[in-house]
């Protein structure tokens, strides 16, 4: 039987559905925030997944075409791949909901958002969210919540709840914030360089509105709630545990202990690779389940060495960062390029200008964003972490991290009047050890710079873990630069990126149920010196401002504006006109919708001589100006000479010759080009040429 359950957030009106759509899903509802309507659905397996050692939860977000009246583009007519904008929402919700699920659940479970309806001030993203948290808490799937979620903005320094679409054009942040009642459970940012305190204050604003969300989830929940239901646990049986403890645990701690990556793994390795030999015979059949004790025993080693001791598996102290390096201009004939190496993660970025017309074209259900002229792309392959297998592409691992430095990047990228190019940054992961995505955000600035990008401020990216005492979960412990064995076994990657002056991007991972203010305070704090650290001891030294000069092999911008009404005349019929002068130049020609040209190449003299023939003939042509035409047409009395693309005059025959003409033919013939001096446009705007007179000022 249908139910509806009424709410409002940010005043605009919030209704949930249940019971009448979708009935064989664990769980499911159709929210509608305003005129936005997405369906949620979760649904899990029956029984665990055998032989894997984690959660298998999956996330999609489906934005359907027809939710904003469009038809698909391209030749199939139906959605295909997720745009990236899916992608980054589909991350967002499993980074909000993993850490609510039982740890040792290994049936299947998959969390379907279709969006269906979307109204550009009610975002669709919020919407799944709710959806997503209602759908889990009223099915039989084990879930610890409710959880809730908002979106901030800033709006002249007043934060704003879920802002709409004229609110977001002015903000100068957008956040994705979860918590339960106590504690913040995910933090996703883009902001204009907020200062940190300003950013800590606004979550605590959201917070405050997620805890009525969460009071309204509850009800749903008291009515239409049911039982969740029992699973076949996938802990660590406590005999192996225990043999594995008692054997292994001081050999693990001596391998452990080192700063060299692969050093440090093939020592584990053998450690892992005696213990199984050792127990084979006592427990046969349980390699799965020795090979989990052992990664426990790793975990537990690695959490009490940096909670009891302060000490960290490559002898830093916890606010140490690792040895920092960086260089610009490694690659001769690329745009600009950077190498930044921080321990053993090493990124390498290289930036790419082109023209205004290169920009990607966006099609999704984001009205509000058709297209960016500030592209990031990241690329992992396996060998940067020494693994053999071929790359198949980039993952959706890949694109977030592509994004989140897009993000961080973007609120100092100059704007197109002041720098009118397409900016394509592609960073390229040449060895991982923690944080590749911070590495990416610092060796994009340093390749900007080489660029001659005149970015408004360098930014720098760190991140700060967490371990928290399981037996006291008040008692816990952050630190500065992560590397991937303590992303692995600790229970939060705090991600911060900012220029000197605030914040530029946020993104948290956590294993744990939620973060207090104090561990969040003390996150902002830790990352802030971080990123002040590396900009001032490792980038700024290296380049400190951006390049006076473009590099020689980037297209130069050349710009003009012409009134709007002549943007036809411009292009032609079917681009005739502007294709003609591509030819006939060889640059590429950009025009706006204001009227804003822009022409790209690499030679000068093309690009004025490509801007003079747009303005004449957009302008207005002035008697007595002298062009070099090509005669088009002959008549009896006189011949049409094309002086400017798609733009003609008549030459009478008087007029070819400083002597009499008896024939046109004696003196010109069609494809000749001559010049031409303007010596009248009459009031039907018909122009009149003259050969002799330009003849007699040549």
């Amino acid at each position: 039987m249908k139910k509806v359950f009424n709410f409002e957030v940010a005043g605009r009106p919030l209704s949930v559905e249940v019971g009448q759509l979708a009935q064989l899903s664990n769980g499911s509802c159709l929210v509608r925030y305003g005129d936005t309507v997405v369906l949620s659905n979760v649904t899990a397996s029956k029984q665990p997944r055998e032989g894997i050692d984690f959660f298998p939860l999956s996330v999609d977000y489906e934005e359907k075409l027809y939710s904003v009246g469009k038809i698909p583009g391209g030749f199939i007519k139906r959605e295909g791949k997720p745009t990236e904008k899916a992608v980054l929402v589909s991350r967002v919700i499993d980074r909000q909901m993993r850490p609510r699920f039982p740890k040792d659940l290994r049936n299947d479970v998959v969390i379907v958002n279709t969006v269906l309806s979307v109204e550009q001030d009610n975002s669709p993203e919020f919407t799944s969210i709710i959806g997503t948290i209602i759908a889990l808490c009223i099915s039989d799937i084990p879930f610890n919540g409710p959880i809730g979620g908002v979106i901030l903005g800033l709006v002249d320094g007043e934060v704003v709840i879920n802002p709409t679409t004229e609110q977001r054009a002015k903000s100068d942040m957008y956040v994705t914030l979860s918590a339960d009642k106590e504690k913040i459970v995910m933090i996703e940012a883009g902001a204009n360089q907020v200062p940190d305190e300003v950013m800590f204050d606004a979550i605590k604003t959201g917070h405050e509105e997620i805890k009525r969300i969460i009071d309204f989830i509850e009800t749903i929940v008291k009515e239409v709630g049911v039982p969740k239901f029992e699973y076949e646990s996938a802990a660590v049986p406590e005999d192996i545990w225990t043999a594995v403890y008692d054997m292994a645990k001081d050999e693990m701690k001596n391998a452990i202990q080192n700063a060299d990556k692969a050093t440090r793994d093939n020592q584990v390795d053998a450690v892992c690779q005696n213990v199984q030999e050792k127990l084979a015979e006592s427990f046969p059949e349980q390699k799965g389940k020795i090979d989990e004790a052992l990664y426990k025993l790793q975990k537990k080693i690695v959490r009490e060495m940096i909670l009891e001791e302060h000490k960290r598996v490559d002898g830093r102290s916890l606010m140490d960062i690792r040895q920092l390096s960086a260089e610009v201009s490694l690659l001769p004939r690329t745009h600009g390029s950077a190498l930044f190496q921080r321990g053993q993660t090493q990124v390498l970025t290289n930036v790419t200008l082109g023209p205004l017309g290169e920009g990607q074209k966006l099609d999704g259900v984001d009205l509000m964003e058709e297209g960016k002229r500030y592209m990031h792309h990241y690329n992992f392959p396996p060998y940067s972490v020494g693994e053999a297998r071929s790359s198949r592409g980039p993952g959706r691992r890949e694109i977030g991290h592509g994004a989140l430095a897009e993000r961080a990047l973007e609120p100092v990228i100059p704007n197109e009047i002041d720098f009118p190019y397409a900016i394509r940054l592609v960073s390229e992961v040449l060895m991982s050890n923690g944080s590749t995505s911070q590495g990416s955000v610092c060796a994009s600035t340093l390749a900007l710079m080489d660029a001659g990008v005149p970015i408004k401020a360098p930014v720098a990216g760190i991140s700060s873990g967490l371990v928290v005492d399981e037996e006291n979960p008040d008692r816990f412990i952050t630190f500065m630069d992560i590397q991937g064995i303590e992303d692995f076994f600790g229970d939060m990657d705090f991600k911060v990126a900012g220029t000197k002056d605030g914040i530029t991007a946020i993104q948290v991972d956590i294993k744990v149920e939620g973060l207090s203010y104090e561990i969040i305070r003390q996150a902002f704090e830790i990352t802030k010196k971080g990123r002040l650290q590396i900009l001032n001891e490792c980038m700024l030294p290296v380049i400190s401002e951006p390049r006076a000069t473009l590099s020689p092999y980037a297209p130069k911008i050349y710009q003009t504006k012409i009134d709007v009404d002549k943007i036809r005349e411009v292009i032609g019929p079917g681009g005739k006109v502007i294709n003609k002068i591509i030819a006939e130049t060889g640059v590429k020609i950009d025009i706006q919708e204001d009227g804003s040209v822009y022409v790209a190449t690499s030679d000068e003299t093309a690009g004025h001589k490509a801007i003079k023939i747009i303005e004449g003939i957009a302008g207005e042509v002035e008697v007595g100006a002298i062009f070099n035409g090509k005669v088009t047409r002959i008549m009896n009395f006189g011949a049409f000479v094309e002086f400017l693309p798609g733009k003609e005059g008549l030459v009478h025959i008087s007029k070819l010759d400083n002597k009499r003409v008896n024939k046109v033919e004696d003196v010109v013939n069609v494809g000749d080009e001559i010049l031409v001096k303007v010596m009248e446009v009459d009031k039907q705007g018909r122009i009149n040429l003259s050969r002799k007179d330009a003849l007699g000022e040549s």
